[in-house]
């Protein structure tokens, strides 16, 4: 009996791992990750680090937003946004040190 509930367990652990990872198979949705790694910003200067026009910048964040992968904060007319969890946070840590550390192997090489 403990070997199903321990299977369903994994089988609900590795949905939600999978859903995570759809969120951030985006090139448009992993830039704004990586900009809100610095910290807070707003949609303007999302758009002007990023280089993400409207309308897809606000699809793209939409995303994220209803993933929980980051959270709005809402100052006046403008919306901040930020990393939603230490687990997301974490995640591109690793994407980074993969994928964009000085040490990262190129194709040339």
């Amino acid at each position: 009996m403990d070997a199903a509930i321990d299977l369903k367990q994994m089988q609900q652990s590795a949905e939600n791992a999978s859903q995570f990872l759809r969120s951030l198979a985006n090139r448009d949705r992993l830039m704004l990750l990586c900009h809100l790694t610095r910290g807070e910003a707003c949609v303007s200067e999302l758009e002007e680090q990023s280089g993400i026009h409207q309308p897809s910048l606000s699809q793209q964040l939409g995303v994220l937003r209803r993933e929980g992968l980051i959270e709005p904060r809402k100052q006046g007319k403008r919306v901040y946004y930020s990393i939603a969890s230490d687990n997301v946070r974490a995640m591109l840590v690793q994407l980074y040190s993969m994928f964009c550390s000085q040490e990262t192997v190129t194709e040339d090489d």
